[in-house]
């Protein structure tokens, strides 16, 4: 079974995002991807070492990724009552935004103090023009790759799991256990015919 095509292309892709997601300090999405590339780990472990049990575990996970990702897709895009704008993703720790929303494709930064409070960074105005793509389209784009590798991983465990099991259902049993197989030779009814011979 050729495993490391599908697990490279899922485990790079992870690490991708949550190099983006540490640079926006999007804590929620961080641990998530943490949890993601470990899982990612043990399901290709379960794969290379014939363990069903977390080949099962990865595709339970990867069906719950496929929601999360939805979630973060629906965060974005504002379905219903959320907002791009909020700092749930912080977990209200800080304001953060996606660094793809000043660092996006085409995107001019700039800063300008607020009055009254001049040399403090952190109080900055900042306003960014010229995006080619915004933001939330981008952070779209990403959960929409995961949804799709995860998908695919979660076929490919099924899979892999169906496989395992055929193996273990195929193994022939019969005679496995018997001290004395039927393909046994008695050396001592030998040993006796060859005296009788000699004789």
């Amino acid at each position: 079974i050729h495993v490391y095509p599908l697990f490279c292309s899922v485990i790079i892709a992870a690490l991708e995002r949550q190099v983006f997601d540490f640079l926006g300090y999007q804590w929620a999405p961080i641990l998530a991807n943490f949890l993601h590339i470990i899982i990612i780990i043990l399901g290709l472990f379960g794969t290379l070492q014939y363990r069903p049990r977390y080949v099962i575990a990865y595709a339970t996970w990867a069906a719950i990724w496929v929601t999360w990702n939805v979630f973060v897709i629906c965060f974005y895009l504002e379905v219903g009552d959320l907002s791009k704008e909020s700092d749930l993703l912080t977990f209200h720790v800080s304001q953060h935004q996606s660094w793809w929303s000043e660092h996006g494709p085409g995107c001019i930064r700039k800063e300008a103090p607020i009055s009254g409070m001049a040399g403090l960074e952190s109080h900055s105005y900042v306003s960014v023009v010229g995006c080619a793509v915004e933001y939330q389209y981008i952070e779209v784009m990403h959960s929409a790759v995961q949804i799709l590798l995860a998908l695919l991983g979660f076929v490919y465990a099924c899979y892999v799991t169906s496989v395992f099991t055929e193996e273990e259902d195929s193994f022939d049993f019969i005679g496995g256990f018997d001290p004395f197989p039927l393909y046994h030779i008695n050396e001592k009814s030998n040993h006796l015919l060859f005296k009788q011979t000699y004789l």
